[in-house]
């Protein structure tokens, strides 16, 4: 291929970036699925040996997937504006839900059906079902808050008022972290023998000890920077007062690198970093600036890697797929996923039955997935491995398409029918204060009489 022609393709691409957003904006398709058509389209023009299938180059897969998760955990955990301290703990109670219990009936749902349904192994099937857990933080941005503008108010007023998008943005954020045990379950089931030889061993460091050490480590860094970058008594350190946007490139690199040198998931440190910093100085113009170089940085890196997964379409990437992996895959979108997250938010008091519904079908699922696959395949040889990607990779075009075109027109519904609501509440409201103000007139009418 001539140097031109990837000139051009890499040009198409961003032109794509720039333009598809706006115009797709309240469209019932989004961007991804253009991107992605495209991808297909450009892979029947590149020679087979320059086609990128992530089933081909696990590692290069898992890099660059790993560098996008990191990217959007920090714009997401830069846009959540609920701060995440004890006497806050209850207002993240939809998140745990989620986490705790949602998402292990995902995983439990979808390697039963994997070794069912598909005839996958044990190690192979519990493996398909921890990268198909986590919701993606990368391609969920239509069922997200906004994050806060340059001048340091919200993007939109009511986001962190909006239970359904909160629970959806913090679920997406940490749970791309707490699938990792699971991932680790399935190359332990595949490589270590019998289960009870390393299952304590699992419980208390896979499980528990690195999810503390990603914790304590993030939040240490965002804590630090925050003092450091907001409140140093030098002016030339903070960096705040100028909006320098590299901090956050810089965070994410030194945070992560900090929580894999000490063994913790660097995935949660990055994103309680940034909720560390937001807690700094919450209301400061600069986090602003941060997350909206973050986006940009983001967007280019998912328009790369929905691009190279259409390409990796017409590379034989789907050649594995058999009708129980679509069956599985679709079980997972309309079945599985939703009725967890009901289950899980079932006597919720902060979501009515419509909102609940939304909530827990919109688990999207993306490039997370990608990664811990491409991460899996890495670390160990698997028998199925064609198949679980083939399978993996449907789930995630799956979820685009549907997630995709219904994450608009659903959004704007649910914040329609809120407005109407707020509306009639304003309306009894001031009635209300009418009758009483009438009442206390009349009162006072028969009191001078």
């Amino acid at each position: 291929m001539s140097p031109a022609v990837v000139y051009l393709v890499a040009g198409v691409g961003l032109l794509l970036g720039a333009f598809l957003p706006r115009l797709l904006h309240e469209r019932a398709i989004s961007a991804p699925i253009v991107v992605v058509g495209v991808g297909l389209v450009v892979g029947w023009f590149v020679p087979n040996e320059l086609r990128a299938a992530p089933a081909f180059h696990e590692s290069l897969a898992a890099h660059v997937t790993e560098i996008a998760v990191l990217i959007a955990l920090m714009g997401v955990g830069l846009a959540i504006d609920r701060p995440l301290m004890w006497r806050s703990w209850r207002t993240w109670g939809k998140t745990w839900r989620l986490l705790l219990i949602a998402m292990p009936l995902c995983i439990a749902g979808v390697a039963l059906l994997g070794w069912w349904v598909m005839g996958l192994a044990p190690a192979a099937a519990m493996l398909l079902g921890a990268c198909l857990a986590p919701t993606d933080p990368v391609l969920a941005s239509d069922v997200q808050v906004a994050g806060p503008s340059v001048s340091g108010q919200e993007g939109e007023p009511d986001d962190e008022d909006d239970e359904v998008r909160f629970a959806l943005t913090s679920e997406a954020g940490l749970n791309d972290a707490l699938a990792f045990p699971f991932v680790w379950f399935a190359i332990f089931l595949a490589t270590k023998g019998p289960v009870g030889e390393w299952v304590w061993h699992w419980l208390a460091w896979e499980l528990v000890g690195k999810i503390v050490v990603g914790a304590l480590v993030g939040w240490a860094c965002g804590w630090a920077f925050g003092k450091l970058v907001f409140r140093a008594h030098w002016d030339s350190l903070r960096l705040a007062d100028v909006g320098e946007p590299l901090l956050g490139i810089a965070l994410i690199c030194t945070t992560y690198g900090l929580t894999e040198l000490a063994h913790g998931y660097g995935f949660l440190a990055v994103f309680v970093c940034a909720l560390a910093l937001r807690a700094a100085e919450r209301g400061h113009e600069y986090h602003g600036r941060l997350h909206l170089a973050i986006e940009h940085l983001e967007a280019i890196l998912t328009l790369l890697i929905l691009m190279l997964l259409g390409v990796s379409l017409s590379s034989g990437q789907l050649a594995g797929l058999t009708w129980p992996g679509v069956i599985v895959a679709a079980a997972l979108v309309f079945v599985v996923r939703p009725l967890a997250g009901w289950l899980s938010l079932w006597r919720t008091s902060t979501l009515d039955s419509r909102e609940r519904w939304t909530t827990a079908v919109f688990g999207v699922r993306g490039i997370g997935t990608i990664y811990y696959l491409g991460f899996a395949t890495s670390e160990h040889t698997w028998d199925d491995e064609r198949t679980l990607w083939a399978t993996a990779t449907f789930a995630i075009l799956l979820s685009v398409v549907v997630h995709g075109m219904a994450a608009t027109p659903v959004m704007h519904h649910l914040e329609e029918r809120r407005e109407r609501m707020r509306a009639r509440w304003e309306a009894r409201s001031g009635r209300r204060k009418e009758r009483g103000g009438q009442r206390r007139a009349q009162a006072q009418q028969r009191a001078e009489r």
